[in-house]
């Protein structure tokens, strides 16, 4: 006997209509959950205002029942996700708080000079055979000129013995430091990066930030080495 669709087209406007309405007084469920209910709703429908004279078929009635563990798995799924999601980020939390009170380098040309002595670093896009780093003071002015030599590509970090070009000692205070580096005649990417101390940690919506003094905020990603 051949089969013949299970609800008529009218009867199906006026049941997806009446199921789009329900679906709206469960504002508490998640998006996945309605969408499950109103699928479990229309079979169900289905099945009661079949045709006696043309019932759905075996194979019909298995294809429903396959929709249905693929909405219930889906939804599983889901909460298996969203779980691990959480447990990684109290991870990330832990491993943040361990970083308070350590000097971590991050992308930024700031440099803070205490007692003669200031800390830096640079990133490379790949390997260099000279790589120079400017000093400027607040006002832009060069006071020194480091020529770090020859470095690997990745991060690195290096200290200012406070020295100006001329010999003569800066003051303490805030600096700025610029990057180039070459490879034979080509130029290399470079950036600066800035040294801090991690004073505290938050878990915000956007993921955990580390705030580093006068740095600013940074995301874990950010972090290019722990010192």
């Amino acid at each position: 006997m051949a089969t013949t669709n299970s609800v008529a087209d009218g009867s199906n406007a006026a049941l997806f209509a009446s199921l789009s309405g329900s679906g709206s007084s469960t504002s508490n469920k998640s998006q996945i959950s309605e969408s499950q209910n109103r699928f479990l709703k229309l079979l169900t429908t289905q099945l009661k205002n079949q045709d006696p004279m043309n019932p759905l078929d075996n194979a019909q009635m298995t294809s429903q029942m396959a929709q249905i563990s693929t909405v219930d798995g889906i939804e599983r799924l889901n909460a298996t996700l969203q779980k691990l999601i959480s447990n990684s980020a109290d991870s990330q939390a832990m491993q943040a708080a361990a970083l308070v009170g350590h000097g971590v380098l991050v992308p930024g040309s700031g440099m803070d000079m205490a007692k003669g002595m200031a800390f830096g670093g640079v990133e490379l896009g790949s390997a260099a055979d000279q790589v120079t780093v400017t000093i400027k003071d607040a006002n832009g002015i060069p006071v020194r000129t480091l020529q770090l030599g020859g470095m690997d590509a990745g991060s690195h970090s290096f200290q200012w013995d406070g020295k100006a070009n001329s010999g003569a000692d800066a003051a303490d205070g805030a600096y700025t430091i610029s990057v180039t580096a070459i490879r034979g005649a080509d130029k290399v990417t470079a950036s600066a990066l800035s040294v801090g101390l991690v004073s505290s940690v938050e878990r915000t919506a956007a993921g955990v930030v580390l705030n580093v003094g006068q740095q600013g905020s940074f995301a874990m990603s950010d972090v290019r080495e722990i010192l």
